[in-house]
């Protein structure tokens, strides 16, 4: 199956201050990948570095064949699409506004073509109605529903969800899910999302890397099951086993 982000002994960290040693791992072209681990651990840390927001401090990075640098941030940054932990709306714009920021921005469709698309994106996401809310005027989960539409507005080939189930209730955290596993179906999109959420990570993952901040290092790579039921690394058992949740 096609890779579409690889990481070669990467070390993550910032402005010469290393988190993450020797990290390789391939991302494959139509699953949702997890980041995960407890806090501080790096993941964070390693999704920057794939969006391209900070330089990784050694290896080498490439996403959908390409390693970033100022000769490659422009066309990458159109391949991929980011929802951010707080949903990152702006707060002084509605609902459609936000989804058709990027493509007021970057696209060069029509102005009917482009409230067309944010609409369909809005639909997609089952936002439709609230097209002309304000964010203050919604919750947070349908702000974080709102902001994977605008993460998809320039239909990228890679979608980074950072933490989408914090500060949700369990229903709403499911429909997040339900959600993720029917655009990457409907879409065949790929995803890579920072979560620690036991429910999630089983439900939606396909693969998980899994970082350790006191090893300063990735501690396991493989399938939520295949890491909680054969892992012989006690910090993995330990972190699958919590609360004996059992997929």
């Amino acid at each position: 199956m096609e890779s579409v982000i690889e990481l070669e002994h990467v070390d993550a960290g910032y402005y010469g201050a290393t988190i993450l040693k020797d990290v390789s791992f391939s991302v494959l072209k139509g699953e949702v990948f997890i980041l995960l681990g407890g806090s501080g651990c790096g993941k964070s840390t390693i999704m920057k570095h794939m969006i391209g927001l900070n330089p990784i401090l050694g290896g080498k990075l490439s996403v959908c064949g390409m390693e970033w640098n100022s000769r490659t941030r422009a066309e990458l940054c159109r391949k991929i699409g980011v929802m951010y932990q707080s949903g990152a709306l702006f707060g002084g714009m509605t609902c459609l506004e936000n989804v058709l920021l990027p493509l007021e921005e970057f696209s060069r469709l029509k102005r009917r073509e482009r409230i067309e698309k944010a609409m369909n994106l809005l639909r997609a996401v089952e936002l439709e109605d609230a097209a002309g809310k304000m964010p203050s005027e919604i919750s947070g989960g349908m702000k974080k529903r709102v902001a994977i539409a605008r993460a998809m507005a320039l239909d990228p080939e890679i979608v980074f969800l950072d933490e989408p189930s914090a500060g949700l209730d369990p229903v709403t955290s499911c429909s997040l899910d339900n959600l993720i596993l029917k655009l990457k179906h409907e879409l065949a999109m790929t995803f890579v999302v920072v979560t620690h959420e036991l429910p999630s990570i089983f439900k939606i993952g396909d693969r998980c890397a899994m970082f350790d901040k006191a090893r300063a290092s990735m501690v396991a790579l493989g399938t939520p099951a295949g890491l909680r039921d054969g892992s012989d690394d006690p910090f993995v058992r330990n972190f699958f086993s919590r609360g004996e949740f059992h997929g």
